[in-house]
């Protein structure tokens, strides 16, 4: 905790997951002509390199209530998370075994010399785009290792533990190592409508252990001052049990936690009445937390993109970083 700020006084007003998530992703609604980015997209354009071979946004599967991939909006494929749906490997991206190495090498010589000739004489966005793919594509078969955690030794395998979450998590921190920008992982079944406090033994224990762990790992490898952690659902809990022993969705009054780079540790901001049910200091909402997060990671959150001639910034129209929290 002494590297983690909680953000217990959130106000997003919406329980729905759908669209729960998808404004807690993209720190806003979206409008009527327009696909928001989410986070993780946002701060691939903002801090991926151009020239980088390793993804620039990586969303890991889970099984849970309207799973979302996330999505890149209105900045294009380029952006789009790389998401992984039946397993924690990327499909398709291994030599055969049928083509060496040699003739593998010389496939992608070939490939290249044609289309610089077909550039040359054919340049456009879309030829651009795709020769970016194929590089990127050689990359990632490159960087096949990066999801094989056979490869970590097993004392640090260990720390993890072996749940899908604690895998995702070694996952994420090894993909961050090599310079990925974002990564997204998820503990699936929060949903707790009935039997709250036996599922909650579960989850929260695998939780607590696997940020735990996750935040030493970095610390320990000079990575966690420059990276961030961030936990988040689309929405809390209500403060009281229902006849099924569970708690239903419940936006008016809840808590994330920011943990590493660009933020102040061992913070508790914002507060509720004793019962949980209202905010009465510090009211946050989601385009607040998302210029919080970018102020944090040291981007400008009122930079604009232009959509035409539609100036729109990175953080809603009147969002304001949580100062309190900001190291």
């Amino acid at each position: 905790m002494q590297h983690t700020a909680i953000i217990r006084s959130l106000n997003t007003k919406i329980a729905d997951h759908g669209t729960a998530a998808e404004l807690m992703e993209c720190g806003r609604r979206n409008d009527p002509g327009i696909r928001y980015p989410d986070i993780g997209a946002v701060v691939a354009r903002e801090l991926g390199r151009l020239e980088s071979k390793v993804p620039d946004y990586v969303s890991l599967y889970t099984s849970t209530e309207g799973r979302r991939k996330g999505t890149s909006g209105f900045l294009g494929a380029r952006y789009s998370p790389m998401f992984l749906s039946d397993s924690m490997t990327p499909a398709n991206i291994l030599r055969l075994e049928s083509i060496n190495d040699v003739d593998h090498h010389d496939r992608a010589a070939l490939r290249e010399a044609l289309a610089k000739r077909f550039t040359a004489e054919s340049r456009s966005l879309t030829v651009d785009s795709h020769l970016s793919a194929y590089q990127r594509v050689q990359g990632l078969m490159a960087s096949a290792d990066l999801f094989d955690i056979q490869q970590e030794p097993e004392a640090v395998r260990a720390k993890y533990g072996s749940t899908q979450f604690g895998e995702q998590c070694l996952i994420a921190r090894r993909l961050v190592e090599a310079g990925v920008p974002f990564v997204k992982v998820a503990r699936a079944w929060w949903d707790s409508h009935g039997q709250n406090f036996e599922t909650h033994q579960e989850l929260c224990a695998d939780l607590d252990h696997c940020m735990s762990a996750l935040l030493d790992d970095l610390q320990e490898r000079g990575l966690l001052e420059n990276t961030m952690v961030i936990t988040l659902g689309e929405f809390g809990r209500t403060p009281g049990i229902n006849a099924s022993l569970g708690r239903d969705h419940f936006a008016s009054a809840w808590s994330c936690s920011l943990s590493g780079a660009g933020i102040r540790g061992g913070v508790a901001y914002g507060k509720t009445d004793p019962e949980g049910h209202k905010v009465i200091e510090g009211e946050a909402n989601a385009g607040d937390l998302f210029a919080t997060i970018l102020a944090a990671l040291g981007i400008d959150h009122e930079h604009e993109y232009m959509l035409g001639s539609r100036p729109v910034p990175l953080s809603d129209f009147g969002s304001k970083p949580i100062r309190e929290v900001l190291a």
